[in-house]
């Protein structure tokens, strides 16, 4: 997620990455140059060049190298020197800088270089190019899914939506490959290659097996923005027995998320609505400062002395840490008791807020599904803007008013209760009929469940919520979120700003 300052210096983000998911942006949503940080005008770059190189690869390595020196949170474990000329690429670069973090699971591929222009577009608004989809894979049996729709966007207009089965891949009807073919043939990097670059225009044959049949639809990748909260089942009031519940799903924590959820609580605010459910199962992350504002709706009975979180840098930025407290809303609620619905996509900006209330609610507050993702750790933005460089780099580690935060493998093992769950995709995510949705109000209830397992060991945490990621390269990892008992969340190898935060879509 992303805070958008912390005084002079820049914009913060929580970021998921490896799996793709965790965001912040520049200008509207985060990043930005440091004022204190050895940029300059064109972003940072160390010693004297002129125009024509000052963009060249070397320039930017040294540049990269001389931030993470500056500002990265794990220091001793970067390298006393490391030559870069062998490092064809300027992530490959970093991910060797990085590479001892990594190898402790402290930094799983948060590190990395991207566009400005890209994220500026995705935190202000949402903007991307795709089908709009969110893809999640059975690695097992080979099989492909649509875990969720998106509302505005190619694939649901052409009538693909949740629990929808992709058999089928190609460019037209002379060259479909069966899914089955793809998978044994190159894995789950092959369906990601299959389905083109994210770019306007692309144009893809799916064979899809749905409810209505077995059929070929042609859809054609497009501009769109993603809306954080959905219109169709983003927000609802569900009737247990006469006893209202509230439910809110959130997919990323952008800027336009706010409104909706502003309006969502109001209306559980009037109805006297104490019990929450939300759904953060896809969440990868987002903006800090959406975030906040979440908690903040869910605060009605926190005092303006209680701690939210706690962001804390390295012993010598220590004066950019900061304290965020509760502060009221107008459509805030007192919750009894918050259900919180996540699973290995969960991460960075929705871990924050789910371990931000397990001081207040204790066994009142429960994870619901899976174990979430582990990401205590958030990036700052610096950017050198004359070569579209934002390097995202770990810089600060977040806690809850307990200074807990050391949840690098999941929530399951600290927060208040936890029950087991499914992600069914047979059903709509907030129907009472959907498998995690439905235990969610069990628990709510007081019912008796199966907790999620806590991982044992990191190696133990890895196993049951991401394959093994590999890398190519540029560093980038093909790990996938687990979402259900065998499916999980489809993350190409080299994931752009949206897919880092709305792990799977496409």
């Amino acid at each position: 997620m992303v805070r958008r300052s912390v005084g002079a210096l820049m914009a913060l983000a929580l970021l998921l990455s490896g799996c793709g998911g965790g965001g912040s942006s520049g200008t509207a949503s985060g990043g930005g140059s440091t004022s204190s940080g050895g940029s300059t005008s064109n972003g940072g770059s160390t010693g004297t060049t002129t125009p024509s190189d000052s963009c060249s690869r070397r320039n930017r390595q040294n540049w990269a190298a001389a931030q993470l020196r500056e500002w990265y949170l794990f220091p001793e474990t970067l390298p006393a020197s490391l030559d870069p000329t062998p490092y064809a690429t300027v992530d490959a670069y970093i991910d060797a800088l990085t590479a001892t973090a990594r190898a402790q699971r402290r930094d799983r591929y948060f590190t990395y270089l991207t566009s400005i222009a890209e994220e500026n577009a995705y935190y202000s608004s949402g903007s991307s190019a795709g089908f709009g989809i969110r893809l999640s894979v059975d690695s097992g049996q080979r099989r492909l899914f649509i875990s969720e729709a998106f509302e505005g966007a190619p694939a649901l207009s052409a009538g693909i939506d949740r629990g929808a089965e992709i058999v089928a891949i190609g460019t037209s009807s002379t060259n479909l490959r069966n899914v089955n073919d793809i998978m044994a043939a190159e894995g789950s990097t092959g369906i990601s290659n299959a389905l083109g670059p994210s770019t306007a225009g692309t144009v893809r044959l799916l064979r899809i097996t749905d409810g209505s049949g077995t059929r070929n639809i042609s859809v054609t990748k497009a501009d769109y923005t993603l809306t954080p909260v959905s219109a169709r089942y983003g927000m609802r009031i569900i009737d247990d027995n006469g006893r209202r519940i509230g439910y809110v799903n959130l997919r990323t924590f952008i800027s336009t998320a706010e409104s909706a959820l502003r309006d969502a609580f109001a209306q559980f605010r009037a109805g006297g609505i104490t019990d929450i459910i939300v759904d953060l199962r896809y969440n990868g992350g987002g903006l800090v400062s959406t975030a906040e504002l979440l908690g903040d709706l869910m605060g009605r009975d926190r005092a303006s002395t209680e701690v939210f979180d706690f962001t804390t840098f390295r012993s010598e930025k220590s004066s950019n840490n900061s304290t965020r407290y509760f502060i009221a809303q107008a459509q805030s609620v007192a919750p009894t008791k918050i259900a919180f619905i996540g699973t290995g996509g969960t991460a960075s900006a929705s871990e924050l807020v789910i371990n931000a209330f397990t001081p207040y609610l204790r066994e009142r507050s429960g994870l619901i599904g899976a174990n979430t993702y582990g990401k205590p750790v958030g990036q700052i933005a610096l950017d050198r803007a004359a070569c579209d460089d934002r390097l995202r780099v770990i810089a600060f580690a977040t806690q809850n008013s307990a200074r807990q935060g050391s949840y690098y493998d999941g929530l399951a093992g600290t927060i208040g209760a936890s029950c087991q769950a499914s992600d069914d995709l047979a059903h709509p995510m907030g129907d009472p009929l959907e498998a995690s949705t439905r235990q969610a109000i069990d628990f709510l209830d007081g019912r008796a469940c199966m907790p999620i397992p806590a991982p044992a060991t990191a190696q133990s945490a890895e196993a049951t919520t991401t394959t093994a990621p590999t890398t190519t390269s540029t560093g980038a990892s093909s790990g996938l979120r687990r979402e259900g008992a065998r499916r999980e969340l489809l993350m190409p190898v080299r994931p752009n700003t949206q897919q880092r935060t709305v792990p799977g879509i496409f």
